[in-house]
């Protein structure tokens, strides 16, 4: 069963163009999620949203969420990316280290209230 995870934040006002060329230039991660050479999740997919200078990213995933946030942040294009939209945030951010980036996900998370699937 797949799990929705969401985090949001603000950039500063008047670089939400350079926000959206960031995110048409994302490079995609690897969706499967490995430990020990087996498979225990995979990213389902992921949708960004913007709205003003508000920004919101949403993931869908199978597995443990703390794997799949580990997965993520070892990920080349995932760091490239991240590192590139501190730039452009309203408030800084530490992303130097796991605890650090936990420390991110955990503000700025949001809970999954309804995820509906209408299949045939």
């Amino acid at each position: 069963m797949s799990q929705f995870y969401a985090v949001m934040w603000s950039v500063r006002p008047g670089t939400e163009e350079e926000v959206r060329e960031l995110f048409r230039n994302y490079g995609r991660p690897d969706p499967v999620v490995r430990e020990n050479g087996q498979e225990t999740g995979r990213l389902l997919s992921t949708q960004v949203f913007m709205k003003d200078n508000t920004v919101v990213r949403v993931m869908e995933f199978e597995g443990e969420p703390r794997a799949i946030f580990s997965h993520l942040q070892r990920q080349e294009a995932v760091r490239d990316l991240e590192e590139k939209l501190n730039e452009y945030l309203a408030s800084p951010r530490d992303m130097s280290s796991p605890e650090a980036a936990q420390k991110f996900f955990r503000e700025t998370g949001m809970e999954c209230l309804l995820a509906r699937r209408h299949d045939k």
